[in-house]
C-alpha cells in the first residue's frame, strides 16, 4: 500500500471555536430538554476543566450522564439542524481553511475528537473527511443510552492509539502527516507526527509548542 499523509484535526476548540458540549447544552436547553440542575452541573464542570482542575476525561464522564436512559434516535434524528444552525457558523475560518488546503492536496483527512458520533457525523460529511475517530454512546439490551461511553473515550491517550492504529490499517505516514490540536491533552497526538500544529493552545500546551518551535494558529 503507498504511504499516504494525513491530516488529523481535533474538533473542539481547535476546529470549531468553542467547546461543542456548551453550544449543545444551550440548544436543548432552549428546546426544554435539560434540566436546570444539569445545566449547573455542566457549568461547574467547565469552569473546573478551564481552570485545568479536573481532567478532559472527568469533564466528559459528568456530561455523559446527560444520555442515561435516552435513546439514540433522540440525537441522530436531529444531528443534521443542529450541525447547519449552530455548529458550521462557528467553525473557524483559519482552521477550515487550513482542511480545504490539506483535502485539495489529497491528504488523508481524519476528524478525531472525544465528542460523540452523532454530533460529528454531519462535520465529517460536510467537510470531506474520510475517517472519524470519535467517541460513541453504550446502549444496554433495551436499546436504551447507559450515560457512559462505549469503550474509551477518544481522548488523550486513546487518541495516540486510534490515530496509530488507522495509519496502519490505512498506510498514512505519520511523520510525514499533520495534527491540530489546542489542549495539553492532544499532546499524545501531537506527538505522534512529524508536523503538529497547535491552535488558539491552552497555556500548558502553549508552553510545550514555543519549546519546540511548533507552529501557533489563530481562529481568525
Amino acid at each position: 500500500m503507498a504511504e499516504r499523509i494525513g491530516a488529523f484535526f481535533d474538533f473542539d476548540e481547535t476546529l470549531l471555536d468553542t467547546e461543542s458540549s456548551r453550544l449543545g447544552i444551550q440548544y436543548l436547553w432552549q428546546r426544554r430538554l435539560v434540566s436546570r440542575a444539569f445545566i449547573l452541573k455542566a457549568f461547574v464542570a467547565g469552569t473546573l476543566y478551564r481552570y485545568h482542575l479536573i481532567s478532559d476525561e472527568q469533564t466528559a464522564k459528568i456530561l455523559l450522564r446527560f444520555y442515561r436512559n435516552r435513546r439514540l434516535d433522540e440525537f441522530t434524528d436531529g444531528s443534521e439542524d443542529f450541525y447547519r444552525e449552530i455548529l458550521k457558523p462557528r467553525l473557524a475560518p483559519n482552521i477550515l481553511a487550513k482542511v480545504h488546503e490539506h483535502r485539495d492536496l489529497g491528504h488523508s483527512m481524519v476528524l478525531i475528537s472525544g465528542s460523540i458520533r452523532y454530533m460529528l457525523e454531519p462535520v465529517a460529511r460536510d467537510l470531506g473527511f474520510e475517517h472519524l475517530l470519535c467517541t460513541d454512546l453504550e446502549e444496554d439490551t433495551n436499546g436504551f443510552l447507559t450515560g457512559k461511553p462505549k469503550g474509551s473515550l477518544c481522548l488523550d491517550t486513546t487518541k495516540r492509539y486510534l490515530a496509530t492504529k488507522l495509519a496502519q490499517s490505512t498506510g498514512i505516514d505519520l511523520q510525514r502527516s499533520y495534527a491540530y490540536g489546542n489542549h495539553q491533552a492532544d499532546l499524545p497526538l501531537l506527538e505522534l507526527v512529524g508536523l503538529p500544529h497547535v491552535v488558539e493552545p491552552s497555556r500548558p500546551l502553549l508552553k510545550v509548542a514555543v519549546a519546540r518551535n511548533w507552529p501557533i494558529l489563530a481562529y481568525r
